[in-house]
């Protein structure tokens, strides 16, 4: 598949078609031009890893939206084996928006969990654009719930807009499907592994999103809204874009400076979508670090470390009016 490249992108579809002009020169007239394909080999790198390190918070919002990054389902495929998905919650129907089951990675038994966006038009309509109705959550918990069972460590893959906010959501429970799921993740009597790898939007990703350990990529963001729906509340104007998703503190290394996260985890250069494959290889080797980690870690010291994490998140002061 040919990459897409975002607007800010653009430098580089440049001297990707010389490269591949050239390259086509070489086969076709049997031209030895390798020096010059090299030359612009090195430019591309160097020019990805000047933008990429320049980029502001309404272009990371870009990257962590771009169709080509890796959703569950490629974690899942390139990293578990035996994958057993389960669907339906047992009380309305099934969701396609979240992928839920069990297998193994790298020889352990875990759950995995995520929301699953589309490649394109046709599969976003399927899996409704990564946003969960309240039986995709209330699946996810169940399968959670198994893994407890067995003592299997929980995986989970945020990636969602937000919570489907349509009518039938609501009547269906959507608020009540997602505090459940926040009380019952928090209780959880196994280890549980949140990664945000695109989007965290709002409730709808705090609905798979409580954990001993919460990290992002690079390049995702987490936040309470999407910077259109700030845009348009504070602004008055959904152009305002760039100016909602400064303020809203959404990239990952903001969100370490505030504690909400415990971790970054880096891309490689132009980010997950540029390489997917190695996006890939570098999750499965920090999951495979941190389950081991957790796995060795008490249960009674694991569930008492997961109450303290969330009990010292935000900063409040305390006193009379007169003394604060």
């Amino acid at each position: 598949m040919d990459r897409k490249y975002l607007d800010f992108e653009k430098p580089l579809e440049e001297i990707e078609k010389q490269i591949q002009h050239l390259q086509e020169i070489k086969k076709k007239k049997n031209i030895d031009n390798q020096l010059q394909i090299t030359q612009l080999q090195q430019l591309f790198r160097e020019k990805t890893k000047q933008i990429y390190s320049n980029l502001d918070a309404w272009q990371k919002v870009q990257v962590a939206r771009h169709p080509q990054r890796p959703h569950t389902l490629d974690y899942i495929n390139g990293l578990m084996e035996n994958f057993y998905e389960l669907h339906g919650d047992r009380i309305y129907g099934d969701d396609p928006a979240i992928i839920a089951g069990i297998g193994k990675f790298r020889g352990l038994p875990i759950a995995m969990v995520g929301h699953q966006k589309g490649k394109d038009t046709e599969e976003n309509i399927k899996r409704n654009f990564g946003m969960a109705h309240p039986e995709g959550y209330r699946k996810a918990l169940r399968v959670m719930k198994l893994a407890e069972k067995f003592s299997f460590p929980v995986v989970s893959l945020v990636d969602t807009p937000g919570a489907h906010p349509h009518i039938q959501a609501e009547e269906r429970n959507q608020a009540l499907a997602i505090a459940n799921n926040i009380y019952e993740m928090s209780c959880l009597q196994t280890p549980i592994l949140v990664i945000i790898i695109g989007e965290g939007g709002s409730g709808g990703a705090l609905g798979i999103g409580v954990g001993d350990k919460i990290v992002m990529l690079e390049f995702a963001i987490y936040s309470v809204i999407s910077p259109e729906g700030c845009a348009s509340i504070l602004w008055k104007d959904q152009q305002a874009v760039k100016e909602a998703s400064e303020s809203l503190k959404l990239t990952a290394p903001e969100l370490l400076k505030l504690g909400l996260i415990d971790e970054i985890i880096n891309e490689p250069a132009g980010g997950a979508h540029a390489q997917p494959q190695e996006m890939i290889k570098i999750l499965g080797d920090y999951i495979e670090k941190q389950l081991a980690q957790l796995s060795s870690t008490g249960l009674d010291v694991l569930m008492e470390q997961r109450y303290q994490k969330y009990r010292n998140i935000g900063v409040f002061i305390t006193g009379n009016k007169e003394a604060i």
